[in-house]
């Protein structure tokens, strides 16, 4: 083996150990949910006295009734990181409008073990991100096309006319939307 080969071998081996050695973390705010790397000395810095309001437009859903909706934690992930980077949790606000395929995301273990024969994996994250002082907010239009009646859903979550209309109120309200 030439000298150059066993230096290239050393940097690859300390680069994947420095990756390795970091980790997503999670929490403060949501601590079972929403892990994210920190970013250590970003070039764009995050504006530690701003109130960041984010409503996340939910649409879609795994087809498994047994994952837990990705979209959903991105909220939990959009509060932790920020939390982490010292923005103080008084000054993170977040709203989902649920509609169209996540419909089934938001409903109640009850109703979804009817419906799927199992508990709904989003029960948890659902109520943590609720705890955090997240409104959930389900669209009327989607709760009689889908079948997803009011008394189905979990407690807490808000039935709205439309998603059009919670996003359209919201953003008047300054939040800016957020669709993955």
């Amino acid at each position: 083996m030439g000298t150059r080969y066993i230096s290239a071998l050393l940097i690859a081996l300390s680069i994947s150990l420095n990756l390795s050695a970091q980790k997503k973390s999670k929490g403060p705010i949501i601590k079972e949910y929403g892990a994210v790397w920190a970013i250590e000395q970003p070039d764009f810095k995050v504006d530690t006295t701003k109130t960041y309001r984010a409503v996340f437009d939910i649409m879609n859903s795994p087809e498994s009734h047994d994952k837990v909706n990705a979209s959903i934690e991105t909220a939990a992930r959009f509060l932790n990181m920020h939390a982490q980077s010292g923005v103080p949790a008084e000054n993170l606000k977040a709203a989902l409008v649920v509609h169209n395929q996540a419909s089934k995301d938001i409903i109640s273990d009850t109703a979804y073990q009817k419906r799927y024969g199992t508990a709904n994996p989003n029960s948890e994250l659902i109520k943590a991100l609720q705890h955090a002082g997240v409104d959930i907010i389900f669209c009327g239009q989607s709760s009689n096309a889908r079948g997803f009646p009011k008394e189905d859903l979990m407690e807490g979550v808000q039935l709205s006319l439309s998603a059009m209309t919670a996003l359209i109120h919201l953003q008047d309200q300054e939040y800016r939307l957020i669709k993955f």
